[in-house]
């Protein structure tokens, strides 16, 4: 094991034995290859031919090898433990015939090793570059050169990693090879001549070469410039969509040409503008006016234009009546929407932010009318909106006055209801606790008190505000019955009397409600606390009675005497 760079290869060549080294490096010729063992070996001799023999060192059997060359040899020869040459610092004119000559104990032969040198190019390298390549014209590319090479290097021409082959067309490869008389390496110079095509721009040109050893090389890329004649042009709009009054739109007039014209005219309906190093034109706070067709083309040839329509987009709405509106109960009230616009339009009405399913009519106006209007109308991307808050007034108006027992049958509760804008103030003929008071919403109010009378009453509610005044009545009576349960008898006292009517109540049905209880009244007491019974006292009146079942008593028999108050609603 020693630290040796050498490289060889071993083939047949013209009937002798091959050895392929690198320029520069330590080439190891081997002897016999095993064909004679060591231990008979007595003498090695390393010698080569040129014209006449040349020994080159010798070695008997235990003893150093001799070095025995005195020309260029002298200091780049050695013997390996295995008797093979070692030939350092290769060169170019070690391309010959070694012979290695072993003399045994029996027989002496000799080994003739013919060698050969090889060397990689010192890279590649894309020179005299052209700054554009034409449409259409055969131009010089660029000059791919590969130095100091052996054998000569072949060069290949690639776009982008594609191989280039010439046709004498548009692709023309001309090769030279300069050999050094020093050295004996060779320079090889592949120049390309390429008519480029539009889709080129921005094409990567290299050159490679794969040299006899060693991994294949490649220079860097070249892109260039593709040079033509412009031979469309557009013209772009550049504004915000939708494009709206008071806003700007920038026309772009783009043509293909490379390098790209910068010189244009802007025909602006009827006017023409010259814009030169740009090829941008700003038209500032535009109008529906605005509206037309515009074109550019090229100074250097008018002939090639282009054109584009704009359309300045414009929504105006007015509606009649706007803004804060107040009115009378009843009246009618007349809106008025104008649209002018640009395109088609679509029309949406909320009223209190409540999607409205159409435009509201009031032929008569109510309370519930009352509220914020708003109408949005669109068309595309554009959106406009206007509005108006109704207000509907008038005096008040007592819709409803009803009356109805509580829960725990104690008292009594008068609901007055009522419409009216601004909100009635409401009022009572009787003084009463006060329940509840709804909102004031869309002009309605309800109002709810409670009361306890001892005797028969009339009962009036008033609401009014600055438009008028109204007032309704009910009558509100107390009756109380005194109601005797005897061993399954009933007797009915009453502290008062009609004259116009006459009171008829079973006794059965008492009866009937006491046999249900089987005797155990305090464990249903709950459940039946209340019976309603309705009497028909003549044909216009019905009274409801509520039965009320004292809820004092505990487990145990019914006793014999219970007292039932019965109130006449």
């Amino acid at each position: 094991d020693r630290a040796l760079l050498c490289f060889f290869s071993l083939n047949c060549f013209a009937g002798l034995e091959t050895v392929s080294g690198l320029y520069g490096e330590t080439l190891e010729i081997p002897c016999h290859n095993g064909a004679t063992k060591e231990e008979d070996i007595l003498i090695t001799k390393w010698k080569y031919v040129k014209g006449i023999p040349g020994d080159l060192l010798v070695k008997q059997k235990n003893k150093n090898a001799v070095i025995m060359a005195t020309d260029e040899y002298k200091d780049r020869v050695s013997m390996a433990a295995n008797s093979s040459l070692l030939l350092s610092a290769a060169k170019l004119t070690d391309q010959r015939t070694f012979t290695c000559m072993v003399v045994a104990r029996e027989d002496i032969m000799e080994y003739p090793i013919n060698v050969m040198i090889y060397k990689s190019p010192e890279g590649l390298e894309i020179s005299d570059q052209a700054e554009a390549l034409e449409i259409g014209k055969l131009t010089k590319l660029g000059t791919c050169v590969a130095k100091d090479a052996s054998p000569a290097a072949n060069i290949t021409w690639l776009k982008n990693n594609k191989p280039l082959v010439a046709d004498g067309e548009g692709i023309s490869i001309r090769t030279s090879v300069l050999l050094d008389p020093v050295t004996g390496l060779s320079t090889t110079a592949s120049t390309l001549e390429y008519s480029a095509k539009k889709e080129d721009t921005d094409a990567q040109f290299t050159c490679s070469t794969q040299p006899t050893v060693g991994s294949e090389l490649v220079s860097s890329p070249v892109t260039l410039t593709v040079t033509y004649s412009t031979e469309n042009i557009v013209l772009q709009v550049i504004a915000q969509d939708p494009l709206e009054e008071g806003d700007n739109v920038t026309l772009k007039c783009v043509a293909d040409g490379n390098p790209a014209p910068t010189n244009f005219n802007f025909h602006l309906q009827g006017e023409m503008v010259k814009v030169e190093d740009s090829n941008t034109y700003t038209i500032r706070n535009v109008s529906r006016e605005t509206s037309g067709e515009y074109k550019c083309s090229l100074i250097d040839d008018p002939s090639m234009e282009a054109s584009k329509d704009i359309t300045v987009n414009y929504l105006d709405i007015n509606l009649s009546p706007s803004g804060n509106i107040v009115e009378h109960v009843g009246e009618a009230l007349d809106l008025t929407l104008k649209i002018d616009s640009s395109g088609e339009s679509k029309v949406f009405w909320t009223k209190d932010n409540i999607m409205l399913d159409k435009e509201p009519e009031f032929a008569a106006l109510t309370y519930s009318d009352s509220g914020s209007y708003e109408c949005e109308v669109t068309m595309g991307l554009l959106s406009r909106k206007a509005s108006f808050d109704l207000i509907v007034e008038g005096a008040p108006v007592i819709k409803q006055l009803s009356k109805q027992l509580s829960e725990d049958a104690q008292h009594k509760v008068l609901i007055c209801e009522a419409e009216g804008s601004p909100k009635p103030a409401v009022s009572w003929s009787i003084n009463g606790t006060l329940l509840d008071e709804s909102p004031f919403i869309n002009g309605k109010i309800t109002h709810k008190i409670k009361v306890v009378p001892s005797a028969n009453l009339t009962v009036s509610c008033t609401v009014s505000n600055e438009f008028g005044i109204d007032t309704r009545a009910i009558n509100v009576s107390s009756c109380k019955y005194k109601v005797t349960v005897k061993s399954s008898s009933l007797s009915l006292l009453h502290n008062f009397s009609y004259s116009d009517y006459s009171l008829f109540l079973s006794a059965c049905l008492l009866n009937i409600i006491f046999r249900c209880f089987n005797g155990n009244f305090a464990e249903r007491a709950i459940e039946f606390r209340i019976f309603f019974f309705r009497v028909r006292v003549n044909p216009f009146t019905t009274y409801q009675f509520f039965w009320v079942i004292p809820t004092q008593f505990t487990k145990g028999p019914m006793p014999d005497h219970l007292q039932i108050d019965c109130f006449l609603i």
